[in-house]
Order: C-alpha cells, then sequence, then structure tokens
C-alpha cells in the first residue's frame, strides 16, 4: 500500500513563469537608504538642538532675574563660601561645567 500524496501548491493548470532577470542596480539606488537615514538622523538632531537651546535661553532668563546681588550675599552666608569654598567650582559639580 503506498502512502498517500500530499496535494501540490502549484496548480498543474498555470503556466509556468519563466525566471526573472535580476536587474542592476545603479549607484543611487545603492545610496537613497544611507541618503533617508542620514538625512532623518539630521533632522532629529536639528530639533533636539533646537528644543535645548529654546529651553537653555528660559532657564537662563528665569536665573539671571534670581541672581542679584542679595541672593547671592545670602548665599555665600548660607553656604559659608568663604570657609567651606563655593559648591559651584567643585569636582562634583560636573553638570555646571
Amino acid at each position: 500500500m503506498a502512502a498517500p500524496q500530499m496535494p501540490s501548491f502549484q496548480s498543474t493548470r498555470l503556466a509556468k513563469v519563466p525566471n526573472m532577470q535580476r536587474v542592476a542596480a545603479g549607484p543611487m539606488a545603492r545610496m537613497l537608504p544611507t541618503l533617508v537615514v542620514v538625512g532623518s538622523v539630521g533632522m532629529v538632531a536639528t530639533y533636539i538642538a533646537s528644543q535645548l537651546s529654546e529651553s537653555k535661553s528660559n532657564y537662563d532668563r528665569i536665573f539671571a532675574q534670581q541672581n542679584t546681588p542679595e541672593v547671592e550675599a545670602a548665599r555665600k552666608r548660607q553656604l559659608q563660601v568663604e570657609t567651606m569654598g563655593d559648591p559651584r567650582k567643585t569636582l562634583f559639580n560636573v553638570l555646571g561645567w
């Protein structure tokens, strides 16, 4: 007794399609994905830089209003800058560099 045959996925009624020839990709077709990626990354980096610049100017404006001579004198008294040193200039203040 022979094992049952699985039906073929290709219909016998359809004509056989000849193999397609590969077309050589030109230099522009090879460079296009790279150009798209570089352009996208550049646009995102430009957007992030503009947002950071805008928020930096906002914070600079706010801190400029608060850094009056009276506020600085009170800060020096409270933090004992003359005896302990200025905490803005320590090695641990990496973000202030």
